[in-house]
């Protein structure tokens, strides 16, 4: 073989090597590509898992909350209708496993007063009628309600005072004319700081000026 041909023959055996070392290095840099990608998969597929078991703490919590609340409403009596005391603009509900009878200031007293009116005096009479039938076991508490407007043309120091003297007006006429047992009351007077609505409107503030007779059950 001539010089020539020798020269040749080894550029192909070079240019082989090179194509045979090229097609290795990127055998090894694919096999490196797919290995990050199923350690990216493994990672996925754990980050899953626990997100899966994340949830699945999260359903079995709301399972339990929502469990309970069936259970507490089932739990609340349903109350009864009064056609008298509807009629008379007294409002009564369950609250808090209690029955309470709230009547507007707006029917029992005037402004700043602690005298009973005619009217109130009716819707007591009603709301006696309601405990003697349906609650003649409990324990009422009388609790008296006003709005935060200040005191101002009134015997009474502060709205606190109104209210104590609004719910004793209530317990002495449920007492001395209906014939509710005195030792069956407790009588409270929490002023303004027990609001129903807030204290922004002539409607809220009369919705918050109120005796609320609360039936524990004994």
């Amino acid at each position: 073989m001539n010089r020539m041909n020798r020269k040749s023959a080894l550029g192909s055996v070079l240019a082989l090597a090179c194509l045979i070392a090229s097609s290795g290095c990127a055998s090894h840099k694919t096999l490196k590509n797919y290995q990050d990608e199923i350690r990216a998969l493994r990672e996925e597929r754990t980050n899953l898992k626990k997100e899966n078991r994340d949830l699945r703490g999260q359903l079995e919590g709301y399972e339990v909350a929502l469990a309970d609340a069936n259970t507490k409403v089932a739990a609340v009596p349903e109350t009864k209708d009064y056609p008298e005391l509807d009629e008379l603009g007294v409002e009564y509900a369950q609250r808090g496993g209690n029955f309470v009878i709230s009547v507007p200031a707006e029917i029992t007293f005037e402004s700043g007063k602690a005298d009973l009116t005619k009217k109130g005096k009716e819707a007591l009479r009603a709301v006696a009628n309601t405990l003697a039938a349906d609650y003649g076991t409990g324990r009422y508490w009388i609790e008296g309600h006003t709005d935060d407007d200040p005191i101002k043309k009134s015997k009474w120091g502060s709205n606190r005072d109104l209210s104590v003297g609004r719910a004793m007006a209530v317990l002495h006429f449920l007492v001395e004319d209906c014939g509710v047992a005195d030792d069956q009351c407790v009588v409270a007077g929490h002023g303004q700081y027990e609001p129903l609505a807030s204290n922004d409107s002539k409607g809220n503030k009369a919705r918050n000026r109120r005796v609320e007779i609360v039936v524990h059950k004994t």
